[in-house]
């Protein structure tokens, strides 16, 4: 499996897919950029990813070792089905998908680091809401897009 370089371009975006389940191409984009040492800023098993740890009762070693395997999206996801616990279902993983791309910043700390990123990256879009809205456009500005 070929490794990202995310020194020059953004992981997949976090509402992409695998399996039903968002967060998991880009967590996979950065486990593989950081084992082949092409991480630049971005950070696997940050709180985003630990969310979709949680959530499968994986720990981020684990998947990592199965990373380092040279394990493709498809085997990396059989894999995971296999490990789950608890497994949970296609509706189970649709429902959390869906709450996934809904969330918004909670808590003082999570709103002011939200709003100070959206106003130093798109002060006048009004149409980022969500934690996906904000890694979206900061994955855009950062390799050279305009807001």
């Amino acid at each position: 499996m070929k490794t990202p370089d995310l020194t020059q371009g953004p992981p997949r975006s976090p509402r992409v897919r695998l399996g039903g389940y968002v967060i998991l191409p880009r967590l996979l984009d950065k486990c593989r950029a950081t084992l082949g040492g092409k991480h630049g800023e971005y950070n696997f098993n940050c709180p985003m990813d630990q969310r979709f740890f949680e959530f499968v009762g994986i720990g981020a070693n684990a998947l990592k070792a199965q990373v380092a395997r040279g394990l493709g999206d498809g085997e990396i996801l059989e894999w995971i089905k296999a490990q789950a616990a608890p497994r949970r279902s296609d509706a189970e993983i649709a429902a959390w998908s869906a709450n996934q791309c809904e969330r918004v910043p909670g808590g003082i700390k999570n709103r002011a680091f939200f709003h100070d990123l959206h106003a130093r990256i798109a002060p006048k879009r009004e149409d980022i809401l969500t934690w996906f809205d904000l890694l979206d456009l900061d994955d855009y500005v950062s390799f050279g897009g305009q807001a």
